[in-house]
């Protein structure tokens, strides 16, 4: 399965299970398994850099299982073979998204005359909540 122009999936990394699914199809769904189990060995894949496995680890989330692989369970149609090309793409989308690397955040330092606006207007706001107070004879 080709991701990008750099990164192929073997066939020995992606394995496919298919259940019955709950989604819509009526009587169909009691008989026809077409519900989809991607199971995509991305810890142990050699296609992947070691940069790209951490990234992928963080947007797959719970999808990702203690033994480094990522399960995608679709169940959004009533074919089979619709639900396949979906988990493939889903996963593929998760891949692109990791190997693109984050921008590197610059801090910055809030200018004096922010920094001097921000304090007056503390200090108005205070003094409006002052003056809410009890009054004193």
């Amino acid at each position: 399965m080709k991701v990008t122009n750099t990164i192929t999936l073997a066939d020995w990394e992606l394995t496919e299970s298919f259940a019955r699914s709950s989604g819509p199809g009526g009587q169909n769904v009691n008989k026809v398994s077409t519900a989809v189990e991607l199971r995509f060995e991305a810890e142990r894949s050699p296609n992947l850099p070691a940069s790209v496995k951490v990234r992928l680890k963080r947007i797959a989330g719970q999808k990702w299982t203690k033994e480094g692989a990522i399960v995608l369970f679709v169940q959004d149609t009533r074919s089979q073979a619709r639900n396949r090309d979906i988990a493939r793409e889903r996963l593929a989308e998760m891949i692109k998204k990791a190997t693109q690397v984050p921008k590197r955040r610059q801090a910055t330092k809030p200018t004096y005359g922010s920094v001097k606006r921000r304090l007056e207007g503390k200090k108005v706001r205070g003094e409006v909540k002052r003056l809410r107070g009890k009054v004193e004879e």
